[in-house]
């Protein structure tokens, strides 16, 4: 007698508050993925079907910070459906770029943006998705990266730990060869202390690194602050270089008193 097949693995995508663009990332493995399609069975993507089915998912891929009420009864809701949850990108990992709200008066914010800001539920913090529920593995990058993408998803299938590297930006520079902007132009970048994954892009073209794979697993950010101001960026510079993507986390590696007292920041 032929053994019944096992049930596929069960794939859910949600969105949160973010631009889409780490779910268009997974659109875009089509080649990558046609060999995965006949082992899972993609259960909830709103951004590919409207073919939506309820839970429970084997694996949970989740874009966007949460930034409303509503967030907050949703992500519970997806984690209690999912057997494990991968949040994927800035603002799942790290709150995004909207958490730039989180130093700063949210109902001024608003005032500003909308015509009639009373009718806008919002928190007033930008907070990623691991502050609210338990969260098993964290793939960072504004945009995350498409074969660290693949490498998540097939490492959950197979039941393993993603090999996910967690050195910096400027291993990824000596291996493709890129000369160091600092030391060779006094560029400004943050690749010491940024998390690899991009194949360090900006570098290779002249760019220095910005942080849209927010910290690496020990960034040394009391070294890296003097390092930029003797690159010619004031304090108020290096603040804004980095109130980007991943602000809440470099907040959270600054030293206390390193710019100016900001660690009194709301």
């Amino acid at each position: 007698m032929t053994a019944p097949a096992r049930p596929r693995p069960r794939l859910g995508v949600f969105k949160f508050a973010s631009c889409d663009g780490c779910q268009l990332t997974l659109l875009d493995c089509e080649d990558e993925l046609l060999p995965l399609a006949d082992r899972i069975e993609i259960a909830h993507f709103a951004e590919a079907s409207g073919d939506i089915r309820p839970g429970p998912y084997d694996l949970a891929l989740v874009e966007g910070s949460v930034s409303t009420p509503e967030h907050l009864e949703r992500v519970r809701r997806v984690r209690a459906e999912s057997r494990h949850l991968v949040t994927i990108g800035a603002c799942a990992t790290a709150g995004g770029v909207q958490a730039l709200r989180n130093f700063a008066d949210v109902t001024e914010f608003r005032a500003v943006v909308y015509a009639k800001p009373e009718y806008i539920e919002t928190l007033a913090t930008s907070t990623p998705i691991s502050a609210h529920v338990p969260v098993d593995f964290e793939l960072r990058g504004c945009p995350i990266d498409r074969g660290q993408l693949i490498e998540v998803v097939t490492a959950f299938l197979a039941g393993r730990r993603p090999d996910i590297p967690d050195h910096s930006v400027c291993f990824a520079c000596k291996r493709r060869g890129t000369t160091c902007l600092p030391v060779a132009h006094g560029t400004p970048c943050l690749g010491p202390v940024t998390h690899a994954g991009c194949g360090a892009l900006c570098p290779a073209y002249g760019r220095g690194c910005y942080g849209c794979f927010g910290p690496s697993g020990s960034p040394n950010m009391p070294a890296m602050i003097p390092l930029l101001r003797s690159d010619g960026m004031s304090d108020e510079d290096i603040l804004r270089f980095l109130h980007t993507f991943n602000v809440d986390d470099f907040a959270a590696i600054e030293p206390p008193g390193a710019l100016g007292g900001r660690e009194e920041s709301p």
